[in-house]
Parts: C-alpha cells; structure tokens; sequence
C-alpha cells in the first residue's frame, strides 16, 4: 500500500468515526418545562422544590453525566384558560418533559395536546381521578390520586359506623372527580353521600355561606370538604357562623388542609380555633435520611430567601418529579436515543392567525422516554418512587391527622395494603395486607367533644316523617285508620312509643295506604319507601328477603311465621271405639296366641311346678290366666324350667309391641277423628289439591307459588277475619278452603274470636315484624333500640293486645 493510499485511508477512517461520535453524542443541554401556579400555597413550596431538584441534578455526576437539566417554567396563574395558553408556549420550546400542571382542569385540556405532541407530562398535585393513563397516556401523575384519597375517607365513615354523609366540593374538574370517586368508595362501604354541596370556583363568602346553609338543613352531620387550598379556609369561618364546628358534627378534610397548614409559618391561634376537631388526610412520606436532608436544605433556601411560606407534602413529589424525568431522560441517551422534533402536520396556521400552532414540534422519541417514566424505580424523598400496572405511584398511603386548639396530631395512618392502623404503612408493607384489624388513636372532635358522633340528626327543614301504614279490611287491633292521620293499633303504639324515646325531636305525618275495604300491597308500600315517596313504613310488616333488598329494617318487634290453620270438627267417640286399632283378624290373632302361649307354658311346667297342677278345671282356668296376666305383669305363678322360662321371655317382648302399638293406633284414631280434614300438616297441604287460603296483599301468596311451588289455582284470597271463617266453615266441596296459611299474630286474633279451628302442624317459617326506612337510614338504627326499650317496659300495659 502506498503512502497517499494510506493517508486517504485514515482520512476516511476518521471521518466515519467522527460521523459516529457525532451520532452518538450526548446533548450538552436538555430542557425540562415547569407548570404551576407560582402564587397558591402549593406553588410556593413546589416552586423552590423543583429549583432545587434541578440544581441537585446538575451537581450529581451520575445522572446525565456532561448534560445540564435546564428548567423552563409557566405560571399558570390559578386560571385554566391562562394555564392552558402558558402550557403551549412552553412546549414550543422544545421540552422533552413537563414538571405539571399543577390543576386537574389543566391537566385535562393539555393531556391533549401531550397525546398529540408525545410529551410527558408529570403533575405532583393534579389528583382528579379521571386524570386516568386509558384516556391519557402522557400523563404520569407523581402524586397519590384521589381515587385512593376517597377509599381512606370511606374507611374512616366505615370505621365510626357512619353510613351518610354530605360532600363539600369545589365544582371543577378536581372537585367532581374526587367526590365521584368519593361515592364509589362509600358504597363498597354501604355507605353513601345524601347531600352534594357544589361550591361555584373562586366564591366568595356569601354564596358559600348560603351553600353550608343549605347542607346544614340535611340529616348527615358527616361533612367531607374537597375543595382548593387556597379558598378552602373560608368554608371554616362560615361553617363557625352557622354553628356547625359545635359537637355532634364531623369534618373530614382531604388533604388541601394538611397542605395549607403545613405551608404556614406562624399559625393564626384564633383561626385554629375555627378548625378544633377537624380530621385531615396527608400524603403519608416516611420518614428517611434523603428526606430529613431536603427538608434542612429547603429551610436554609428558604431563611435566605425570606420566604415565609412552609414546606408541605405536594413539595416532596415536585422534587421527586424533577429526579424522575432527570433519570428517565438518561436511560434515554444511554440506550443510543437522540432528543429531536419534527414538524406536526396536522398543526398549521390558517391565514391571518397568530396562534403559531406551526412552532408545537413532535418529540419524536416521546414514545420511548415515556416507557423509560414507567419503568422509573427509585428511593426519594417520597419513599420508594415506581409505577404500578394501571399507572399509579405504588404504596399509596395516608397521615390521618386531627386538628386541637393549636396544631394538630397523628391518630393514624391509611394504605391501600392494611385499611386503617396505628402503625405505620412501610411496617405494614413488610406483612402479608390485612383490613380485618382497623384501629386508629382517640378524636377529639368539633365542640371539644371525645363522644363519637352519632353523624346525623333528624333533617332541619320543617318536614315532617312521611310514614305509610296499611289501610287494612281486618285485623284492626295491629293497625286502623280512622280518618286521615288518624292511626291506631298495637304497631302504631310502638312506633309512637320508640318516637318519644328519641334524642330529638321528630314530627310525623301517617300517611294510609288504601281505602279500608281491600289490604293494599304490603310489598308496594315498601316501594314507596325505596323510591322516596315516603321516608318509612309502619305496620305489621313481614321482613322478608324482596323487602330487605330495596329498603332497611329494624329489627323485629314481634315475632312472626306462617302457620297452617283448619276447621275442627267435634266428633262424639262411641263406646265400642276401643275396638278399633285393630281389625277383627288381629284380634283373633292375638286371641290365639295368648292361649297358645298359655298351652306351650303349661306343658312345660306341669310336671316339675306345683302351680300347673291340679284339676282339669283348674289347669285349664291357670293356661288362660297365666296368659292374659302377663299383658299386666300381674301372674303369680311361677316359671321353673329354662325352656319355660326363655318362651316367657320372648311372649312378655311380643306383648309389650302388642300393647304399644294399640295404644299407638287408638291416640292417632281419636285424633283425626277431631280435626276430621286431610290436612294435618305442611306435607298434606302441598301434596293435596284442595284450595288454600291467604291474607290479600301479604308476601304469603308469593311465598306459596315461589318456595312451596303451589299452583295459583289453589289459592284463595280473603281480607277480612269474617272471610276466613266462612270459607273454612263452606269447605272445598262448597266454594271454601280446606285451609288458611297465615301468620301466627293474625292466626292467635283469628282464633280468638272462632274457636271452632285450630292450628295444625308447626310454624314453617322465621319472620318477624319491623318498620321499613329508606336504605342505610341512620332512623332505622335508633328506632330499634327505642322499640327494643318500649317493648320491655313502655308497652307492657298494650302487650296484652297479642296475648290471645
């Protein structure tokens, strides 16, 4: 090879590997962009944070080794129209990521523009749930979302036995979602929100104050607040003007509060005041080296600075989400990726815009930076930083918090792993999930109150009780009308009686259903009830299964089952009935064997037994005597021989069946003889054809086609005690009923009046009776302790009503 060969050789070589190194070349600057509001009590700690993210990137040598992490930031200004203005001049500077947005609102109409765009976005305070990774795959959320916020304040309302509650939101995007995650959450509970008080965005405090007004007028005490750090403070001091921080109440505060009184570098005593008793969530970060060493260093920024404002919990994830793009951005460059944009060509300017949608440029690798997000797996400040499958942060947890007179305390912790506990969730983590031990520390609650709440009082708006009763044809002492409002009767007692037993005072309005001459439908009642038409139900309702599943009880007040009843009539035995039991061939029978038990002995015995002899005539008279008497036990002749003795053995057994099985036979004769029907008993009744009987409007008739699988032809329906006595009394042959299945209080009445019937069989059913509420109604649990109470002392003067 020649020297000019070899000379053009190198140049060559060196050419390709210049080409190469360029290729491969790590950029010496990688934008990052910022979106918050600079001036909110989130983004004064967030904005230092994120500052100081960057500055501890840049000094770290191994993350983006020779590349500076350059930080572009947009005050969105707490307006989602200049949020989302800000938001797209900041991605036309070529960022590969954005530390935001700071509102669910935002982030909405931008997770949009990042599809398009493929840039990612990252908000460490933007927890509305429908922020999901389905519809927006560009969005990372570095924060806890508010779907697992809204499942711990539902284990709070389970854990205190609440079931209503009255949700308190801010009405955008944020607040919404959370109070729609809120209400999914409360009904795995069987729980519920019964009152939703929307607050208008940036009110100001008279329409909140006409809002908490209106809340105030509902049953549920239980108040959960989900509204913006920033005006939140004022719901405190109008709620303290209506006299709703006084006991009895519960406020539930997510976790804005914890964020404001966190950021707060001298808390107000008097405005302390306002909030005593309050119960605060907080994002749960357990405590580290890393974390203690960010907080000194935040401090230090801070003193120097002269920001006054504290250091809060979004604060922790704003600066783990600079350290997640930082890592994410190099595992890019070191997998050989190059940060490029491209033109979009969907986006261009029509003529005469200035909107320049041509500047928003395609991150051609947004595709794979965001893969390398997902696959984030480090320790921060936060605690461990790492993306689940559904693309929630992993170990969401929860500080239960509770407000006294000057700061606040730590009665608990909620995860998604263990419910609710006492001990602290990265323990737990380390033990196999178990919600069955829920326990938190003692509350002091609103009015420097340590009594639970009951979390509701009877709704304040002038309104009566709207409560039904049956309007019914019979049965009069269990319920009457005697006009409108004019209700009586044993169920009407009790429930008048557990009324005046309540803490509080509860007007009542009775409202009859149907017009006296035809029971209504007991199960339509309930209906009414189920569909708010009426708020209870009273009378002698059955709780039965189609009931309970639409409506709630209390528990039984009267106890209640399906018993069979049929007419008696009286038959006058003869003097030959004790014949009988057995048929002429038994007796003959039974005759012969006694005289050939009496022959078989005699033969045995007389020849070595002295009371087996003498004459023919006293022989013959010892074989019938000594047989006959041994159906009494009562001979007198003693057995000698073995043989003798075995065949008494054996005769004394067949006379004791003998014996039994007469006395059998002759009971079940009279018996039948007096209830003289083919029906004895729940068996005969379904196996038989004869027409049954049932009160019109009870669940009996279902009851007997759909669990005992009667045709409908067969039954009969009657409302009236004086029907049921004349179809008994016609019988099948003439238009009646062979029976009656009813329920034992209206039997016990019915019999009390004719005697001439009687039940047969035994009770087949375990009813009872009890009023009817609407679903998960707090009323139903206090009314039945109070009729528990009136049933063992109150009543006893009316208790003689059922005691037929």
């Amino acid at each position: 090879m020649g020297a000019a060969q070899l000379v053009a050789w190198f140049l060559a070589f060196a050419a390709a590997a210049g080409v190469v190194s360029a290729a491969g070349a790590r950029p010496s600057e990688v934008a990052v962009g910022a979106l918050f509001t600079y001036d909110s009590t989130i983004g004064h700690a967030a904005r230092l944070a994120i500052e100081l993210a960057v500055d501890d990137v840049n000094a770290d040598g191994t993350v983006l080794s020779g590349t500076k992490l350059s930080l572009k930031s947009r005050d969105t200004n707490c307006s989602a129209f200049i949020g989302t203005v800000e938001a797209l001049q900041l991605m036309e500077e070529n960022v590969v990521a954005v530390i935001g947005p700071q509102s669910s609102g935002i982030g909405h109409v931008i997770s949009h523009v990042a599809n398009e765009l493929h840039i990612p976005l990252l908000s460490f305070a933007a927890t509305d749930p429908t922020l999901s990774a389905l519809e927006y795959p560009y969005f990372l959320r570095t924060t806890i979302s508010d779907y697992f916020q809204m499942n711990a304040v539902a284990s709070i309302v389970d854990y205190y036995q609440w079931k209503r509650v009255t949700a308190i939101y801010v009405d955008d995007d944020y607040g919404r979602g959370g109070v729609s995650a809120l209400g999914d959450a409360l009904a795995s509970k069987r729980a519920m929100i019964s009152y939703k008080a929307a607050i208008p965005p940036n009110s100001n405090s008279d329409v909140i104050s006409d809002i908490l007004f209106t809340a105030n007028m509902m049953e549920s005490r239980v108040m959960v607040v989900h509204v913006n750090p920033d005006t939140g403070m004022r719901i405190f001091s109008a709620a303290n003007e209506l006299r709703m921080m006084a006991t009895g109440y519960v406020w539930i505060v997510t976790d804005w509060l914890a964020a404001v009184l966190d950021s707060s570098a001298s808390r107000d005593l008097k405005d302390m005041s306002h909030i005593r008793g309050l119960i605060v969530l907080r994002q749960h970060t357990p405590e580290s080296d890393v974390k203690n060493e960010f907080i000194s260093k935040w401090n230090t920024v801070a003193h120097n600075r002269s920001i006054t404002s504290g250091l809060n919990s979004y604060s922790f994830y704003a600066y783990d989400s600079v350290w997640t793009v930082a890592r994410a951005i190099d595992q890019f460059l070191n997998s050989g990726q190059q940060i490029n944009f491209s033109t979009d060509p969907k986006l261009h300017d029509s003529n005469g815009s200035t909107l320049r949608l041509s500047t928003l440029k395609i991150f051609d690798g947004g595709e794979q930076m965001l893969q390398q997000l997902l696959l984030t797996n480090f320790t921060g400040v936060t605690g461990p930083v790492q993306f689940g499958s559904d693309g929630h942060l992993v170990r969401p947890a929860y500080d239960i918090l509770n407000v006294g007179g000057s700061g606040y305390r730590l009665i608990g912790y909620w995860s998604n792993h263990s419910g609710l506990s006492v001990a602290a969730p990265e323990i737990l983590y380390q033990k196999p999930p178990n919600t069955s031990a829920q326990q938190l520390y003692n509350v002091l609650w609103p009015g420097d109150s340590t009594t639970t709440p009951k979390g509701w009082v009877f709704r304040n708006n002038g309104k009566a009780l709207r409560v039904g009763v049956p309007n019914k044809a019979s049965f009069k002492d269990l319920v009457s009308s005697r006009g409108p409002g004019n209700v009586t009767g044993y169920c009407i007692d009790v429930f008048n009686a557990a009324i005046k037993l309540l803490p509080y005072p509860t007007p009542v309005q009775f409202v009859t259903i149907g017009d006296g001459t035809k029971n209504p439908s007991y199960i339509g009642i309930v209906q009414m009830v189920a569909a708010n038409i009426l708020d209870a139900a009273v009378g002698d309702f059955a709780i039965v299964r189609n009931g309970t599943a639409i409506s709630e009880y209390t528990q039984p007040y009267v106890e209640a089952g399906l018993v069979i009843v049929a007419p008696v009539k009286q038959i006058n035995p003869s003097a030959w009935a004790f014949l009988k039991p057995f048929t002429l061939e038994m007796w003959c029978v039974t005759g012969a064997l006694f005289i050939l038990v009496g022959i078989v002995v005699w033969l045995l015995e007389h020849r070595i037994n002295e009371e087996f002899r003498g004459s023919p005539r006293q022989q013959v008279i010892t074989i019938f005597w000594f047989s006959f008497s041994t159906m009494f036990t009562s001979h007198r002749e003693n057995v000698l021989s073995t043989l003798g003795r075995f065949v008494l053995i054996i005769w004394l057994f067949v006379v004791l069946i003998i014996n039994s099985s007469y006395t059998a036979s002759l009971t079940s004769i009279l018996t039948v003889q007096q209830l003289d029907t083919g029906i004895t008993g729940l068996d005969s009744l379904i196996s038989s054809s004869l027409p049954i009987g049932y009160q019109n409007g009870k669940f009996t008739k279902k009851y007997l086609i759909q669990e005992l699988n009667i045709p409908v032809s067969r039954l009969v329906a009657l409302n009236t005690i004086q029907e049921y006595a004349d179809a008994l009394n016609r019988g099948p042959k003439y238009g009646g009923v062979a029976a009656i299945v009813d329920e034992k209080p209206y039997i016990d009445i019915f019999l009390s009046y004719y005697c001439n019937f009687r039940i047969v069989g035994q009770q087949f059913t375990r009813e009872g009776w009890g009023f009817a509420f609407q679903r998960d109604s707090p009323l139903a649990a206090d009314m039945y302790l109070r009729s528990c109470g009136v049933l063992h002392t109150d009543l006893l003067a009316i208790q003689p009503v059922l005691q037929f």
